[in-house]
């Protein structure tokens, strides 16, 4: 014996089954933690002929709900032969010092992004990093590319790379 299956009881139920989905999906849109930004200036200085200085100004956006709290903040750059090497990122009150007694960096436009500073959720921030390598500016300046990490407390990390 055949069983007769209706077709428009059984479409409205996968609808309103996909519109469940849907709607679960789109409250839970701003709970994945993440940074989204770039690099938009890279400005080097030469401490001594074996030490320089990288000053990154970048913008960034926290898309999601709830804010983004810096545990670390890591610089690197990777060099033309493909070499990373890992800066010693300088604090807010030494970047204000370099910015003083070097001339030629221009500006101090934003402040250093900071352990424990707070990027509230829908926010957008220009901040910047300096950071000390153990190179001479020409390798600095010859780089394939940088890259500033941030790490939140939370654990989610956001990479944001300069484009050369």
């Amino acid at each position: 014996m055949k069983i007769p299956v209706n077709p428009v009881p059984l479409g409205l139920g996968l609808l309103v089954v996909a519109a469940g989905i849907a709607g679960m999906f789109y409250m839970q849109r701003g709970a994945h933690i993440e940074l989204k930004g770039s690099i938009l200036k890279v400005r080097t200085q030469a401490m001594d002929e074996n030490s320089s200085v990288a000053v990154v100004d970048f913008r960034f956006v926290n898309p999601s709900n709830y804010p983004f709290v810096v545990k670390e903040v890591v610089v690197t750059m990777e060099d033309k032969d493909g070499k990373p090497l890992e800066g010693a990122v300088v604090s807010e009150l030494d970047a204000r010092r370099l910015f003083e007694y070097f001339p030629l960096l221009g500006q101090k436009y934003n402040d250093s992004l900071l352990m424990r500073d707070k990027i509230a959720g829908r926010q957008m921030m220009d901040k910047m990093i300096v950071a000390r390598f153990v190179v001479p500016e020409p390798t600095l300046q010859s780089r394939k590319k940088l890259t500033v990490r941030i790490v939140d407390v939370d654990g989610p990390e956001a990479e944001l790379q300069e484009g050369k």
